[in-house]
């Protein structure tokens, strides 16, 4: 028996009884002694999900992970800052770290507070940047059909002061210089 994360979804492989991997759902106290091992894993998804350009790919990769009303708040942020001109997708994610979290069982679901890191390159239309983000927030993770999948979302704190460095982006149109080389100083 492994744990394995199926189109972002929590599974346990059990052997079945003709002696294949069979997927099985995980208990809400498995999935909560696993998270800290799942969690970078399911944060990777929605970091892909908001590196898309295409709506409905934005969806259906939030939905590999997320489910009712946290799928649409997510959804609702990252289509909403695309359409406001923020979070450009041009973004290469390098490492993201869970730096903190508890879990625990509430029935069948799992609340988990949890930190992160991520460290990555931010392309904007004039310049990239590496930008290592920290992020808190508090997840409410529930068993729906094909997994374990966030079903609750609220984000606690960023701090961007690690933003990291600008750097010229080199598919930027570049700016005319205006300065006249003839002219002395």
């Amino acid at each position: 028996m492994g744990i394995t994360v199926i189109a972002g979804a929590a599974v346990f492989l059990s052997v079945g009884k003709d002696g294949a991997d069979a997927p099985r759902q995980m208990s809400a106290a498995e999935f909560s002694r696993e998270s800290p091992l799942l969690l970078p894993e399911i944060l990777a998804t929605v970091y892909d999900a908001f590196g898309q350009t295409d709506e409905a790919a934005i969806y259906d990769r939030l939905d590999d992970v997320a489910s009712g009303p946290a799928l649409e708040q997510l959804y609702l942020e990252r289509v909403g800052a695309m359409a406001g001109g923020g979070l450009n997708p041009d973004q290469e994610i390098h490492e993201i770290e869970l730096t903190g979290m508890s879990a625990r069982t509430d029935g069948a679901r799992v609340d988990v507070a949890a930190k992160w890191r991520v460290l990555g390159v931010v392309g904007h239309a004039e310049h990239m940047h590496m930008r290592g983000n920290a992020y808190a927030a508090d997840l409410v993770f529930e068993p729906v059909a094909d997994g374990w999948k966030i079903t609750g979302f609220t984000l606690t704190d960023v701090d961007r002061t690690d933003a990291g460095t600008i750097e010229p982006n080199a598919d930027a149109p570049q700016a005319e210089d205006t300065a006249d080389p003839e002219e002395e100083t």
